[in-house]
């Protein structure tokens, strides 16, 4: 017997010839049945695959769970554009603040706008990001949205379509999702020069600097001192119901001005924004690419070990 993989074994009793062999009874059987144990007590213990996660879609949006527990929701409308809330973390604990709790109610758990698309504040809820359809929505070991929508201007013209991949994966210490963004301009569009942007989370109110968290980025600025500043990856971690748990964005190399510069301030806001510094100018059928993976992880940037997830998922 070899073992062929953990969770698979694959049992052969054929002998050089070809033949299965007849098993002899008394010593003969007892051997085999010693070879076989200690096989198995070699290669550990194993357990049988099975699908982790399941993605069910329904009127709201899509329900995403991990091994039958909650994992997020997609919510196609929650005021102007789609979400994700709650995210639930790798111990079962919430990790986005609630929906309409305190100041900047348009700070909306996970999401992606902008304060200025020719002249219409998405990021204060002017215009509509008004989804159209799922073209995936899978589980298995990973679970996979992939969603169609369309940006209005805050007189109903369309200025642009999204398409918009979103992979989720977990492992014992974090859970992340990988988001690949494709904008293309449906008319000449300008993406404005503004600190109010654009792909964000807002943290758990107790986790944030103000509350005794942590904001550190990849050249090891921290803080009030990362506001602004590009980076390949900024972490924000605190204190969420009694543990140490934290959000990391990592910006991929492909991704449109990497590295990013960042809108992350110290009472809990977290978003990425390419058009902080420079605005973008696109004619009809022009496009653009964001790359992103939000982790929400145990501990702090070192335990977690953020940088080394960069690096990986960098390549």
């Amino acid at each position: 017997m070899l073992p062929a993989s953990p969770g698979k074994m694959i049992y052969s009793f054929k002998n050089l010839s070809g033949r299965a062999p007849e098993i002899q009874k008394g010593a003969d059987m007892r051997k085999i049945n010693i070879v076989l144990f200690g096989a198995l007590l070699a290669w550990g213990p194993f357990t049988f695959s099975a699908d982790r996660f399941t993605v069910e879609k329904n009127d709201e949006g899509a329900v995403i769970k991990l091994d039958g527990k909650l994992c997020t929701r997609y919510q196609k409308k929650y005021q102007n554009k789609p979400i994700l809330h709650p995210i639930i973390g790798p111990t079962g604990k919430e990790m986005t603040r609630p929906l309409g709790e305190g100041d900047h109610v348009h700070h909306s758990s996970f999401w992606f706008t902008h304060g200025n698309v020719n002249g219409t504040d998405f990021w204060h809820k002017e215009g509509l990001i008004e989804h159209k359809e799922f073209t995936a929505a899978t589980g298995g070991k990973q679970a996979t949205l992939k969603t169609q929508s369309t940006w209005k201007d805050k007189g109903g013209k369309v200025l642009g379509e999204e398409s918009r991949s979103m992979v989720f994966d977990a492992d014992e210490k974090a859970r992340w999702v990988d988001v690949d963004i494709l904008f293309t301009a449906s008319v000449p569009v300008t993406f404005g020069k503004t600190k109010e942007g654009s792909f964000g989370v807002r943290i758990w109110p107790k986790a944030t600097v103000k509350e005794g968290g942590t904001i550190i980025n990849s050249e090891g600025r921290k803080d009030g001192d990362a506001g602004g500043k590009p980076s390949s990856w900024v972490d924000y971690y605190g204190e969420v119901k009694g543990e140490t748990l934290g959000v990391a964005i990592l910006n991929h190399p492909t991704s449109l001005r990497h590295p990013s510069t960042w809108h992350v301030r110290t009472y809990g806001l977290f978003a990425a924004n390419p058009f902080m510094k420079e605005e973008l100018k696109l004619g009809a059928g022009d496009k653009f690419t964001l790359r992103y993976r939000v982790v929400f992880h145990k501990g702090t940037t070192e335990e977690a070990g953020i940088a080394a997830m960069y690096k990986a998922y960098s390549k």
